[in-house]
């Protein structure tokens, strides 16, 4: 099975999913997406295997997501998508991608539904 995280080390919550992974035997592809961050086109799959809309993905308490005014109800869902590509740091974390579905580690086990 192919797994991949979108992963920040320095995340407890995303070393503590990756070593629940990686307990369970799998050897996921890691992506660390603040060097590496998705595409607009690689998001808007995350997001739809996710059923989420793009805000309800971000970091609201990040810098950015005030600096660029993103909780403005009227920002359109290319400029959210835009903005978390452009500063990655925004992107809630970790993802966990397998089987054509998607989860959030957030608690860590969340993500063994999809495996």
């Amino acid at each position: 099975m192919t797994v991949t995280i979108y992963h920040n080390p320095r995340c407890t919550k995303s070393r503590q999913t990756l070593a629940l992974l990686e307990d369970k035997g799998l050897r996921p592809t890691i992506v660390e997406y603040l060097k590496a961050p998705p595409s607009a086109k690689e998001l808007e799959a995350i997001l739809s295997k996710l059923g989420m809309e793009p805000r309800q993905l971000m970091r609201t308490k990040e810098e950015p997501y005030a600096a660029l005014g993103l909780a403005d109800l009227g920002k359109s869902r290319a400029s959210l998508v835009k903005a978390m590509v452009e500063n990655p740091i925004l992107i809630e974390r970790p993802i966990v991608l397998a089987k054509d579905k998607a989860a959030i580690g957030r608690p860590p086990e969340n993500v063994l539904k999809i495996l």
